[in-house]
């Protein structure tokens, strides 16, 4: 199965060895996106739920990236400095995938990347 590494500008470039999402078929993958404003390329770190908000806009920039939508994530895995954080990110993160709620994993981690609270990574279908 060909392959193609996904980039844009509408989501931070990767900050190690990795892409930030491929596609395979009909099937996109994107790498764990954290809350990087990609236009300055600094952390988002005003609260919780701004950090929130910019890691789901990354994550859905990738996807597009690759032909898919909001609607076409069918699963996420979210990893999180601190379970404490769970509710504000679930409010955030349902008001965005209302219409179409993707299947979820949430793992609580001792650090993420660039000391940021917050990681999501996807598996979603062309739209």
């Amino acid at each position: 199965m060909k392959t193609k590494e996904l980039k844009t500008k509408e989501a931070p470039a990767a900050v190690g060895a990795y892409s930030q999402g491929q596609v395979a078929g009909d099937l996109i993958f994107t790498s764990g996106q954290i809350g990087l404003d990609p236009e300055t390329n600094r952390p988002v770190r005003n609260n919780i739920e701004a950090e929130t908000r910019q890691v789901l806009e990354n994550l859905i920039n990738v996807v597009k990236a690759g032909g898919g939508n909001k609607n076409s994530i069918v699963k996420t895995t979210v990893y999180v400095t601190d379970l404490d954080n769970y509710q504000l990110i679930n409010e955030i993160y349902e008001s965005i995938f209302q219409d179409s709620l993707p299947a979820r994993s949430v793992v609580e981690v001792a650090d993420l990347p660039k000391e940021m609270n917050l990681e999501i990574e996807a598996i979603a279908t062309k739209a």
